[in-house]
């Protein structure tokens, strides 16, 4: 039986017609699909991500209970317009250690991605307690509440614990002293020690006095912790002069 002969008997029945197509569909599928179940191959790697340190994690909780990805994304994209005013679009890695991801769908209020040292912690407070002394024409709401109540610090093992789970590189040590770490961090080096913070998390560590009120780790210390790291991972520099040689 020649080959167009084969292909009209597929033609001619339905049934084996159908089972057919569901075959190659779902062959289709699964080359397509489980690739994705390995990071590895679709995350490239990436010098100078860490996950998120204790007191920063704690802002990215607060960050999402207040909802600020309704209004501020954190996508990049690969546009010129995009580039020109947020600088270097964002890279898959930066969202590695991010569960759940905060890429957002809407920007009420400008992108977030590399706000990161872009802003003094004076500035944060200043616009977290009254947005409009800075921006007159925004809508944001005031978050001057951060201020007055201390940052949930006590569960914290339990949450790098259970990132954990989901392959974020938390260490035994990690856990052990996240409770310690995120307090040291809120204080700063001017009056603890911060070198077993730094050890398990690196140089790239703000650890600092976030809000001025040094008797008290507030929730506006951990959501500027937060907010100070975003898009300062990577140096994205070193990438710019990579990508231009070749």
């Amino acid at each position: 039986m020649s080959l167009m002969e084969k292909h009209k008997v597929i033609e001619r029945n339905s049934i084996l017609l159908l089972g057919l197509t569901i075959v190659v569909v779902l062959i289709g599928g699964i080359v397509e699909i489980v690739p994705l179940f390995r990071s590895e191959t679709v995350i490239e790697s990436v010098e100078g991500m860490r996950p998120y340190t204790p007191l920063e994690l704690a802002g990215q909780n607060i960050y999402i209970r207040e909802n600020c990805v309704v209004c501020h994304s954190q996508q990049i994209r690969p546009l010129r317009d995009e580039v020109v005013r947020y600088g270097h679009y964002s890279l898959a890695a930066e969202s590695m250690y991010d569960h759940p991801f905060l890429w957002g769908s809407k920007r009420i209020g400008p992108d977030l991605a590399r706000v990161g040292g872009k802003y003094s912690d004076d500035w944060h407070v200043s616009h977290l307690i009254e947005p409009r002394n800075l921006v007159p024409e925004t809508i944001m709401p005031s978050y001057g509440f951060l201020i007055k109540n201390a940052a949930k610090l006590h569960d914290l093992d339990k949450h790098l614990k259970t990132l954990r789970i989901v392959g974020v590189p938390y260490s035994d040590d990690m856990i052990e002293n996240a409770v310690k770490d995120a307090s040291v961090q809120a204080i700063g080096s001017d009056r603890a020690n911060i070198d077993g913070l730094l050890e398990r998390y690196g140089e790239n560590v703000n650890a600092r006095d976030f809000d001025g009120q040094p008797d008290m780790v507030s929730e506006m210390d951990a959501l500027i912790a937060y907010l100070q790291v975003l898009g300062t991972f990577i140096d994205f520099d070193a990438i710019k002069d990579v990508e231009g040689s070749e």
